[in-house]
């Protein structure tokens, strides 16, 4: 027996052994998602074993170095581990913006002492972060924010605002992007910061969306003091950082979805099957597409990722992943309510756990907003991808 078909028994031993059933069931509700964090109040016994257990492999990240809370796995391994997750469609133990994002910008850009101070409580599910990144007039043109650190010696007083933090309200700490010199140009004199939401001076606000929940905020700094440690890479450099953490983010909500079963069998289970098959021809049509882009996107985001794992940049493949992964998302929940009918519409009530469906089918509209518009990611793709003239 190889190396990695021993490590795929143990692995697939392991999981069997220490799995909760309860952690292999489709995801339903936003609270079947464990993010972690000071607050973070657990589902169940079965959310909070599954992440004790897995943090304490390492295989939250489990990738990352084991001096850094990570698995320390081989590529090779990494992949069995997420086959043998599927194979018992485990769900992940950890949703976090420290994964995500923040993680592989400390990896690459931190300091010594910032990767052993923060990516093993990232690992652990014990910080739970956001992000600090747009602001009323810098969204889509990032390099025109003007939150400013002002330099006071050994710390910087912050003051400005950020709008769009995802979960702001229920994080423990923000990466964020601030001004530390006015001199230059704009992506010049961009520093990226670390600082705890605890601290004086730093208030957030939540804002209500078309779907009558609010996962962003308004978030305000007045006269926040940020140690100078808390400094990521170098002074009035932070924009190579903020470029490469989009990058990953981008990746990340092209990727998500929040769809566990197939659109076929969400359908079915909607609107029911007569002689075994969905009634409505065109819907069938709609659905069957629908899937087969889905399964070319998912190759292209495993090759891809391959290649970021094997060391090289995404670039701007990022923003063509970004785009198509959410203008396909939409088209999923299109056909979800195009399923449920009139009854899709129901905005409150038991039946529809609070009109669960429309306010996540009003909330993908929002997709295409966060993290760089559509219209920017394709005006990327034109001019870096497929170096298009006068793009």
């Amino acid at each position: 027996m190889s190396d990695l078909e021993q490590f795929q028994k143990e692995t697939r031993a392991w999981l069997t052994e220490n799995c909760p059933v309860e952690m292999c069931e489709p995801i339903e509700h936003e609270d079947d998602a464990c993010w972690g964090g000071r607050n973070f109040t657990f589902k169940n016994e079965a959310q909070k074993l599954w992440l004790e257990r897995m943090g304490a492999k390492g295989w939250t990240v489990p990738t990352w170095p084991k001096a850094y809370g990570g698995g320390g796995l081989s590529k090779a391994e990494a992949k069995i581990l997420a086959k043998e997750m599927k194979r018992i469609k485990a769900r992940s133990p950890l949703s976090s913006f420290g994964i995500w994002m923040l993680g592989p910008a400390l990896l690459k850009f931190g300091s010594e002492v910032q990767k052993l101070e923060h990516l093993p409580k990232i690992a652990l599910g014990e910080i739970r972060w956001c992000q600090g990144y747009s602001e009323p007039n810098a969204g889509s043109d990032l390099a025109s924010l003007a939150t400013n650190a002002e330099d006071k010696g050994d710390h910087w007083i912050v003051n400005g605002q950020k709008v769009w933090t995802s979960y702001a309200d229920k994080a423990d700490w923000i990466f964020c992007l601030v001004r530390t010199d006015n001199s230059g140009k704009k992506h010049h004199g961009i520093s990226f910061v670390l600082f705890d939401m605890q601290t004086p001076g730093v208030t957030t606000r939540p804002i209500k969306l078309i779907s009558g929940r609010s996962p962003f905020c308004e978030t305000f700094f007045d006269d926040v003091k940020v140690p100078k440690e808390n400094l990521v890479g170098e002074l009035h450099k932070g924009w190579s950082i903020a470029k490469y953490l989009l990058t990953h983010e981008r990746e990340m909500i092209g990727d998500q979805n929040g769809i566990t079963r197939p659109m076929h069998e969400i359908a079915a289970g909607m609107i029911g099957l007569e002689d075994n098959k969905l009634a409505d021809s065109i819907l069938r049509a709609k659905i069957l597409q629908t899937e087969v882009d889905e399964w070319a996107f998912n190759q292209t985001m495993a090759r891809k990722l391959g290649e970021a794992k094997a060391g090289a940049s995404l670039g701007a493949d990022s923003s063509m992943l970004k785009y198509y992964g959410t203008e396909l998302n939409k088209r999923r929940f299109e056909l979800m309510m195009d399923s449920a009918g009139y009854e899709g519409l129901e905005w409150e009530g038991e039946r529809s756990d609070d009109g669960r469906l429309a306010r996540s089918w009003l909330r993908t509209k929002a997709n295409s907003i966060e993290g760089g518009t559509s219209e920017v990611q394709l005006n990327i793709i034109s001019k870096h991808i497929l170096q298009l003239p006068g793009a």
